[in-house]
């Protein structure tokens, strides 16, 4: 029974937190048509160093939050991965069923194990068919960390990673699948997740709190099921006559003063004094508002509003886009095209609107906007300036009219055109094309050094070498890179952002903002990935490894805890090189016993006869 109550609890947010998050939802996935519905696939990483990169036990969070942001009837399964790969929550459609069997399974999501394999768990998740685009949402704490079983490391584990981000990502990106990837902690491979979320058009973000859990599923969950809004300034919103209902979704601190809401014939209410028509449900981190009929006027919340607070409608008007890009290039502009749409029989859309479009930090602020230009079929379309900044961002489109605003709202990934980093072992600088469509074939890269014009070579497709000239390694010096671009006709120059030649001679600009995902985690100075790699090791020397590795394993194996040992047991039972060592190691033990006793009896000195 108490089991029931805390999923009627849970359920009772689940079903609120829904419509505030999931009303007005369209599909926005590209080539997807309107009958299909994206399924969910969350992919939770068990590997060991969970237990200490998520001390706060997000994981478990994560399930909580799904259960509540999922709407009904919307496919969606759970899968976790350490060493092996499990589906706890099999692929199903979302109901009250299924929600039960999700709070079910936090102790599948602490079954720690040894390793982390990346690959299989997405190949696997991935592998179940689908009516409409797959959304994986993979949340990790680690790299990938095979087991020493499948090969040399970190060959194997390099290897890995190479199939992930070259082949695998790009044949999931064409069979309409998205990778979501949230970050755990800052030892995860950032590049990676980011790789992985910029090629198949997902999200990538850290959270290493609940607050950036949260957040992280909203702005995921929002770009697979897209929700109209309306804006929210200063604590103010406006309703026009076509709101049908509203869900106020209002983020504060835990501790935070009661919220009053105060409608437009200036009535006040809070949560213990709303009217029975209101459903007011108040948590430590946000209250969630929902109103039917809302009057029209301008409404007022007094109290802390955070920047991620929204209010969602439901309304026979809707604010249409073409598919929003997840991830945006600084230096590129982005086109825009959206237009409004209304439900059959509903009264007739405002004349003249005014659409824009924004892109937004995160505090905020307005980096970029535009206003779009309408035709004679109500289509507005218009080209955003390119991002100054890289990082995360909000891109924005709003719809105002007289008496009406709608908006919809994105999160986007900013990344570099070009990533660049400094080699100073090898003493040039090493740039990579982020941006799909930049190639050796259309991009010349230039640098200058002190009034030295420099001329990078390309290398690969992507991949250019810029070589440089003797540097005094105490003194610290701009090099200014621009990139000549030739697209579509169009011959044009990106100003790429400045590289501080050995930034510890004097404080400059790092690295953070230049290198992209790809030259992110490069260790410049290391052997080439093209190198031989070292012969497989004899039998004897596995065995004279494994036993120098004991402690450290059995450390490893303590950690991953008593599931984690008996599937290890169950996986050495069967394995031949085991025996074979242990068989090794007890003939060399009786050969040295054996020779031991030869050796005593030969010694002349070793007995001393009695004598008068």
């Amino acid at each position: 029974m108490a089991r029931a109550g805390r999923y009627r609890r849970r359920a009772a947010g689940a079903a609120l937190l829904g419509l505030a998050c999931l009303l007005g939802m369209v599909t926005t996935a590209p080539a997807q048509a309107p009958e299909e519905r994206p399924d969910v696939r969350v992919v939770v990483d068990v590997s060991g160093s969970m237990r200490t990169n998520d001390p706060d036990r997000l994981a478990v969070s994560a399930m909580d939050l799904l259960v509540s942001l999922l709407p009904e009837g919307v496919s969606a399964g759970v899968w976790t991965f350490g060493e092996t790969v499990d589906n706890p929550l099999p692929l199903g459609e979302v109901s009250e069923d299924w929600r039960e069997r999700a709070l079910s399974l936090p102790p599948a999501l602490q079954d720690y194990q040894q390793y982390t394999d990346i690959e299989a768990a997405l190949r696997q998740a991935a592998g179940a068919e689908a009516n409409g685009w797959r959304h994986l949402i993979l949340m990790t704490d680690g790299v990938i960390d095979l087991s020493p079983s499948q090969g040399a490391k970190p060959a194997i584990d390099r290897r890995s990673r190479q199939r992930l981000v070259e082949e695998l990502a790009p044949a999931l990106a064409d069979q309409g699948v998205a990778i979501h990837a949230i970050a755990f902690s800052d030892e995860a491979d950032l590049a990676l997740v980011e790789r992985l979320a910029q090629q198949t058009g997902g999200l990538a973000s850290v959270a290493t709190s609940p607050d950036g859990l949260l957040g992280a599923f909203l702005d995921i969950l929002e770009r697979i099921f897209p929700a109209d809004r309306l804006p929210l300034e200063g604590g103010r919103f406006l309703v026009d006559d076509g709101v049908e209902s509203l869900s106020a979704l209002i983020f504060h601190e835990p501790g935070a003063p009661p919220l009053t809401l105060v409608t437009p014939d200036g009535s006040r209410y809070r949560a213990e004094t709303a009217p029975d028509a209101v459903r007011w449900q108040v948590e430590p981190r946000f209250d969630l508002i929902r109103i039917p009929d809302p009057a029209p006027g301008e409404w007022r919340l007094e109290g802390p509003v955070g920047e991620k607070s929204r209010i969602s409608v439901s309304s026979p008007w809707h604010l249409r886009t073409v598919p929003l890009p997840a991830t945006l290039y600084r230096g590129f502009a982005v086109p825009v095209e959206a237009w409004l749409a209304r439900s059959p029989g509903a009264q007739a859309l405002p004349d003249a609107p005014t659409l824009t479009a924004s892109l937004r930090d995160l505090d905020g602020e307005v980096q970029a906007s535009v206003t779009l230009e309408g035709d004679d079929e109500g289509r507005f379309r218009g080209r955003l300036p390119a991002p100054a900044l890289t990082g995360n961002a909000r891109l924005v489109i709003r719809a105002e009219g007289e008496g009406f605003a709608r908006q919809r709202s994105q999160a986007v990934n900013v990344l570099p055109a070009i990533g660049v980093a400094h080699d100073p072992g090898a003493g040039r600088v090493v740039l990579v094309a982020e941006h799909p469509r930049l190639n050796r074939d259309n991009t010349v890269i230039r640098g200058d050094l002190r009034g030295q014009r420099l001329e990078a070579e390309a290398v690969e497709e992507s991949r250019w070498h810029l070589p440089l000239p003797p540097l005094d390694e105490a003194v610290s010096q701009p090099l200014l890179l621009t990139a000549t671009l030739t697209l579509d006709g169009e011959t044009r120059e990106l100003r790429l952002p400045r590289l501080i030649l050995n930034p510890d001679a004097r404080v400059g600009i790092g690295r953070t903002d230049m290198a992209g995902p790809t030259l992110a985690t490069e260790r410049f100075g290391e052997r080439d990935d093209g190198a031989d790699e070292a012969p497989e090791p004899n039998l004897a020397d596995r065995f004279v490894e494994a036993v120098n590795a004991a402690p450290t394993r059995l450390r490893d194996w303590w950690q991953a805890g008593r599931p984690g040992l008996e599937r290890l047991a169950a996986r050495l039972r069967d394995d031949p090189r085991l025996w074979g060592g242990l068989l090794l190691g007890v003939l060399l033990l009786l050969i040295l016993i054996l020779w031991r006793r030869l050796r005593s009896r030969s010694d002349p000195h070793s007995r001393e006869e009695p004598h008068v």
